[in-house]
């Protein structure tokens, strides 16, 4: 019925309106190069290409059911800035905003340093500024319509990390203006009618380079529409390895403050999980974690075994979040190489890897003595690097004469502070400090605000949350041995403690 057709004509718009129909055009390139298409879906991919087109004729306004008409919101124009505020270069993608909008830009935002200061967003004449620094350049967002300001700030971060897979980490000013038609090309494949399309490295990387694509590399118009209009982009089929292999990183950050009466104020730990994989083919994965959830599971199962409270879970793209939603099993088809499969964070049972016990005492205006009991709470068989523990002094310090146990230790005036540092700290380990400093008198005494000790470590194969990696099964067709490897390192973040 008519209800019904309008209905799934306004679905049909709306799935154009989000999805690929940038890619229409190469998929007439890979049909007319020879490549094999199915009679269904080419009479679907006809329907889409009509309703496309009467989005784009209707001023990208859509008809609901009921006769409303709903805008679509999306970005009107892309600008790159440098520090002056003068357009590098820009692209524009609706007509509702012009090139003279930079100037109010650069005049009330850029001008008046409003960018380290003030949110990233700005409203100038009915229109929006989203933006974000990257050196000394700023990459804009314009638009008329009240945008997802998330989704426009992801496309802006996701602009910038596919500039430095073409430029590098630091590209710069002059390397954009070398490179101008190479990132004109990215403008228009990662963004079209004001809608984010495929921001994937590695997708874009099969067909716009910079000349340095083998011939053997480049994909046939098949792979290449399969590719773009695939449901896993970021991977591409044909990888083949003499050996399988998965790496595993478990990098964890602690942060802790303590009072100084030896009281825990705050304690958490952040993680994520850092993959390298070498797999042949199109392989499944799952990984599993000590997961209390997981392991409640088992234990009700006849198992007994404890598991770690993890929270606030964030993963990459590949992973399917249904099943985890279900059973909290981490299922995916992993990208090639280096990747981060997941963050996370945990706020309970946290192993403090070092006990600091200070005691401070000052005698008068003249002198102070420092005293500090440094514990290694992790194995005796671990150990913990690059260990640098800084003593806050008070500023008047003239003189300082410091013993400690092991490590070398050093007053820094530079830094108001006794620096410590030691390679290799044992664990179960004790060492002591001792400092006896002489102060110069002040003509106006003021009470010494005592800021806190700080810690930086490394402690490899260890985690202060508790968590470990308890499987890793790689399922593919070819039923290939996969060799796996699992690493833990755990550093400080915020590891400060009161005197």
């Amino acid at each position: 019925d008519r209800q019904s057709t309008t209905t799934l004509l306004s679905l049909l718009s709306l799935l154009i309106a989000n999805t690929y129909y940038l890619h229409i055009s190469r998929w007439i390139e890979c049909y007319r190069a020879g490549a094999e298409v199915e009679s269904n879906f080419s009479s679907i991919f006809a329907l889409l290409f009509k309703v496309h087109i009467k989005v784009a004729r209707c001023g990208s306004r859509i008809d609901t059911p009921d006769g409303e008409k709903n805008e679509v919101k999306m970005i009107s124009m892309i600008m790159i800035l440098n520090q002056k505020g003068e357009i590098m270069m820009s692209r524009q993608y609706r007509d509702d905003v012009s090139r003279v909008a930079a100037d109010s830009f650069r005049i009330q935002v850029i001008a008046a340093k409003e960018a380290s200061s003030q949110p990233p967003i700005k409203r100038i004449e009915n229109c929006s500024f989203l933006y974000t620094r990257h050196l000394n350049m700023y990459f804009v967002a314009l638009t008329k319509s009240n945008v997802n300001p998330a989704l426009v700030f992801e496309y802006l971060f996701q602009k910038i990390r596919i500039l430095k897979a073409y430029l590098g980490e630091d590209f710069e000013e002059n390397s954009m203006k070398n490179n101008m038609t190479l990132i004109y090309e990215l403008m228009d494949e990662t963004m079209d009618f004001g809608y984010p399309q495929n921001c994937a490295v590695d997708v874009l990387r099969l067909y716009i380079n910079l000349g340095n694509v083998k011939p053997q590399d480049e994909p046939t118009p098949e792979q290449l529409t399969k590719q773009i209009t695939g449901a896993i982009d970021w991977r591409r089929e044909g990888i083949r390895y003499k050996k399988n292999e998965v790496y595993i990183d478990i990098l964890e950050s602690v942060n802790l403050l303590i009072s100084s009466t030896g009281g825990v104020l705050r304690s958490e730990v952040t993680g994520r999980v850092q993959m390298n994989t070498k797999l042949t083919g199109m392989p499944e994965c799952k990984f599993g974690l000590n997961d209390k959830l997981v392991i409640e599971k088992e234990s009700s199962a006849g198992r007994k075994k404890s598991g770690v409270e993890i929270d606030d879970c964030t993963f990459h793209r590949c992973v399917r979040l249904g099943k985890f939603d279900t059973d909290r099993t981490i299922t995916f088809i992993p990208p090639d190489g280096e990747f981060e499969l997941m963050r996370y964070r945990v706020n309970d049972n946290v192993n403090i890897p070092f006990r600091l016990i200070p005691a401070v005492q000052e005698e008068g205006q003249t002198k102070c003595s420092i005293n500090l009991k440094v514990i290694a709470n992790f194995s005796e068989k671990l150990f913990a690097t690059h260990v640098v523990i800084k003593i806050p002094v008070p500023k008047n310090t003239s003189k300082s004469k410091i013993k400690n146990s092991f490590g070398r230790a050093k007053y820094e005036p530079e830094q108001n502070a006794i620096v410590w540092r030691i390679k290799r700290f044992p664990g179960k380990a004790e060492c002591m400090l001792s400092a006896d400093l002489e102060l110069v008198r002040t003509v106006r005494p003021k009470a010494w605000a005592r800021p806190p000790i700080s810690v930086e470590f490394q402690v490899p194969m260890f985690t202060a949350s508790g968590v470990h990696v308890r499987f890793l099964r790689v399922y593919d067709k070819a039923g290939y041995h996969t060799n796996r490897w699992v690493r833990y390192i755990t550093k400080a973040g915020g590891y400060q403690i009161k005197i």
